[in-house]
């Protein structure tokens, strides 16, 4: 694991001990560290019992607490244990921070922070795997992956890559990337920010800000003008100048069967630029991407039945991480719906002529049941399995049958990585074999 000797006898409070909250009290503790941890499930706390204070930073007295490690998922924007750590003068940091303290204590290595709001994952493991395939040490962490604290820390010449959402951004204070990528900003999780835009955009744009000097950003251009929150002295790159500059063609997209669509061009543009960077070659770039196998749930190929292919992309969570979908493949069934995080269609609309058939299903269905009517036919599923049944009956050889839902999946799935694996069981129990 990574741990740093600045954590020895200092305090910390940890609140949460699923994933990166359990690796961040093993670190922690493992470096000397006296830890007061909490987690609201008593299954969970059972395994620090004895070797930390069990109480929950809240209800404790933070005097003399060097910091509180919160997971990413508890809102700063609602919940009470900001306000009260604030009371004492206390900063709430997440796990990353924690790695940022760390890095000095690293074999010399670079960073590679990722952020955005779609596209996050597909760049961080693809920058990832062309990295592991030229030779270079490397791992991937952060919002993807192992919690980083939990890994070895690489030898000498290794790149870390991490995938960062806004929320570990917003607990993070001194992470200076060698390369920060902002891929995009759309409106998502504006719940976390009282619905203000402009300060999830300032969450995003904070990773450019706490680099130094000569350090590299990439953005697209818009959001380069429109933020303007480089850090001063970094070198700027534009992800829509990415390819030509690097000598790669749009059209060799195509031998790259994992990523395909425009999305995936923009999410492959930025994993060139870093790479780049960060000194690989033109072939050894092209390699990791002729190669990249992609995410489990992300324009998944889960196989195809009769000639017609079923694809898996249960993380696309709001309507703009749909719509790259919507763009890759023509004659689409488009299954969709569940929890929505905005009204209407967005950013899908624009590619309804790929449409054949919708197929709804979830809390948002008949909303874009009506939504979609004037654009194709429409069928109220309700529900994943009737969705799935009805369209292989529809659909046709040389048709794609796409779980994009456009929504969060907690009306019906425990997330969305349930919603995926059941849509790949049923495709898979369908009358006739598939072969992938």
């Amino acid at each position: 694991m990574i741990t740093s000797p600045a954590w020895r006898g200092r305090k910390y409070a940890v609140l949460g001990l699923a994933r990166s909250g359990r690796a961040t009290a093993n670190a922690l503790l493992a470096a000397g560290a006296d830890v007061t941890a909490w987690d609201e499930r008593e299954e969970t706390r059972v395994a620090f019992a004895g070797r930390v204070t069990l109480a929950d930073p809240v209800e404790t007295d933070l005097t003399g607490f060097d910091g509180v490690v919160v997971s990413p998922g508890v809102p700063l924007n609602r919940h009470p244990i900001k306000p009260h750590a604030d009371k004492y003068g206390v900063p709430v940091i997440g796990d990353i921070e924690l790695f940022a303290q760390a890095r000095g204590g690293l074999p010399p290595h670079k960073v590679v922070g990722i952020t955005g709001t779609n596209g996050k994952s597909t760049t961080t493991a693809l920058t990832h795997h062309i990295l592991k395939t030229a030779g270079v040490p490397t791992t991937m962490g952060g919002n993807i992956g192992l919690p980083i604290l939990e890994q070895q820390p690489l030898p000498e010449g290794g790149v870390y890559v991490l995938e960062l959402s806004s929320y570990q951004v917003d607990l993070t204070y001194s992470l200076d990337c060698d390369v920060a990528v902002l891929l995009n900003i759309t409106p998502d999780h504006l719940d976390r920010y009282d619905g203000d835009f402009d300060a999830y955009a300032a969450s995003k744009s904070r990773l450019f800000a706490m680099q130094m000097r000569g350090h590299n950003s990439i953005a697209r251009f818009a959001d380069a003008r429109s933020l303007g929150h480089f850090a001063e002295g970094s070198i700027a790159s534009i992800l829509e100048d990415v390819l030509a500059n690097r000598g790669i063609e749009p059209g060799e997209q195509s031998d790259w069967p994992s990523l395909q669509g425009p999305h995936n061009r923009e999410n492959a543009a930025a994993a060139i630029e870093a790479c780049d960077i960060l000194g690989l070659q033109v072939s050894q770039i092209r390699e990791g991407l002729r190669t990249f196998p992609g995410l489990p749930h992300r324009m998944e190929r889960v196989g195809e039945r009769g000639g017609v292919l079923y694809v898996n992309d249960s993380k696309a969570t709001n309507t703009a991480a749909a719509a790259p979908a919507l763009a890759a493949f023509d004659r689409i069934h488009w299954i969709v719906g569940g929890q929505a995080k905005e009204p209407g269609l967005g950013e899908c609309e624009q590619y309804m002529g790929h449409v054949t058939a919708a197929y709804t299903i979830g809390e948002a269905g008949e909303d874009f049941a009506e939504a979609l009517t004037p654009h194709c036919a429409v069928s109220r599923c309700g529900t994943l399995d009737k969705a799935v049944e009805l369209a292989s009956q529809v659909a046709r050889a040389g048709e794609t049958v796409l779980l994009s839902p456009a929504c969060a999946s907690f009306d019906q799935f425990r997330d969305f990585e349930d919603r995926g694996e059941t849509f790949r069981i049923l495709v898979n129990s369908l009358d006739r074999d598939l072969t992938a």
